[in-house]
């Protein structure tokens, strides 16, 4: 599986356009520079960054958002533990653990979703 990530500058320009999109990309700019210190120039690379990306699209000024906060963290979770664990999610948990004992409620959580996404 490809590793799907944004760059720590990339995600904190997609923070600030998850929590305000629809929004002017002059607006942007003036977030990116209030929040980050960018220049106008920096805001509109790292914008074309995202795009490229298929995160947000600026259109006639407006940046949009076309793969939210949610589908990212997903898109992400799953290239990490496909890269790190071969995809085996059993594996993953296994190393998350540690090896310590779960508690009755974390058990409960993982029978509610293993019932939820069992392939039929």
């Amino acid at each position: 599986m490809e590793d799907f990530y944004l760059t720590e500058a990339e995600l904190r320009m997609a923070d600030i356009v998850w929590q305000a999109a629809p929004l002017p990309s002059a607006e942007l700019v003036r977030r990116c520079e209030a929040a980050c210190g960018w220049k106008k120039s920096t805001t509109y690379t790292i914008l074309k960054h995202l795009e490229e990306k298929g995160v947000c699209q600026n259109q006639s000024g407006t940046v949009q958002v076309l793969l939210t906060q949610q589908q990212y963290e997903t898109q992400r979770s799953r290239s990490f533990v496909g890269r790190a664990f071969g995809g085996s999610l059993p594996r993953f948990l296994a190393a998350f653990s540690g090896g310590r004992p779960l508690s009755d409620n974390e058990v409960d959580e993982l029978r509610r979703f293993i019932d939820e996404y069992k392939e039929e």
